[in-house]
């Protein structure tokens, strides 16, 4: 086995990196792309400068390590940006421009107002007596921040 494997060549890191994209044309959602980029970063490598068939496969370890950890911080921070500017499914956010008539007086501070058939936490800067129409300029959480319109 070791007599087999010390006859790598870089043409078989490349035609393994070739082969394992391919893989992942199949759909495998990525779990095959940084493997087969790295085999084929090894293939590269190995173009220059020869290598041990041990230091073969921990470079290929290690390039697939780094890849797959720098796409996911990557990611990671992406999802974090896009999740904060997304309105589908979050109620509170898709609230803000919409006004609604209050019930009752409303002290400064917090309170609760009815908009459509669920009741919120609001706040408010200023005292709103009932029938005024006060519109949502923000949220906060699960805070409203309301307004007179």
């Amino acid at each position: 086995m070791i007599e087999l494997l010390s006859q790598v060549n870089y043409w078989h890191w490349l035609a393994l990196g070739l082969l394992l994209l391919c893989g992942e044309l199949l759909g495998t959602a990525g779990y095959m792309l940084w493997l087969g980029i790295s085999a084929m970063l090894v293939g590269i490598v190995m173009t220059f400068i020869p290598m041990s068939w041990q230091l073969q496969w921990v470079s290929f370890g290690v390039f697939a390590l780094a890849l797959t950890w720098l796409w996911w911080r990557k990611q990671l921070k992406q999802d974090a940006s896009s999740d904060q500017r997304r309105d589908l499914n979050q109620k509170q956010k898709q609230l803000i421009g919409q006004t609604t008539r209050l019930e009752y007086d409303i002290l400064r501070g917090r309170c609760r107002i009815k908009l459509g058939d669920t009741t919120w936490a609001a706040q408010s800067d200023q005292d709103l007596p009932a029938g005024t129409l006060v519109k949502v300029i923000d949220v906060d959480g699960i805070t409203l921040f309301i307004d007179k319109a």
